[in-house]
C-alpha cells in the first residue's frame, strides 16, 4: 500500500497539474458515456415513449438491468426544454 505524505509541496503540486490536464477529458467521457446510455435506452425502452424499436422479447430480457434507470431517463426525455438548453448543456 502507498503510503501518503501530506506534507509533500511537490506531490500536491504534481496532483493539481494532473487534475487540471484530466478534468476536462473525464468529464466529456461521463457525459459521452451518458449519452450512450441514453441512447441504447431508447432503442431498447423507446415504446414506453411511443417509439417502438426493438420487438417486445428483446425489451423485456433487457428490463432487469434497465430498471435503475428508467426513471431518471424517462424524466430526461420527457421534461421541457428550450433555447439556451444547448448552450448550457
Amino acid at each position: 500500500m502507498k503510503k501518503e505524505k501530506k506534507d509533500n509541496p511537490l506531490g500536491a503540486l504534481k496532483d493539481t497539474l494532473m487534475g487540471f490536464m484530466v478534468h476536462s477529458h473525464v468529464t466529456s467521457l461521463l457525459k459521452m458515456k451518458t449519452y450512450t446510455e441514453y441512447l441504447f435506452m431508447i432503442m431498447t425502452m423507446g415504446d414506453m415513449l411511443g417509439m417502438p424499436l426493438l420487438p417486445p422479447y428483446y425489451s423485456l430480457r433487457l428490463l432487469p438491468y434497465m430498471v435503475p434507470n428508467i426513471k431518471s431517463w424517462k424524466l430526461r426525455m420527457l421534461r421541457d426544454r428550450d433555447v439556451t438548453d444547448i448552450v448550457v448543456g
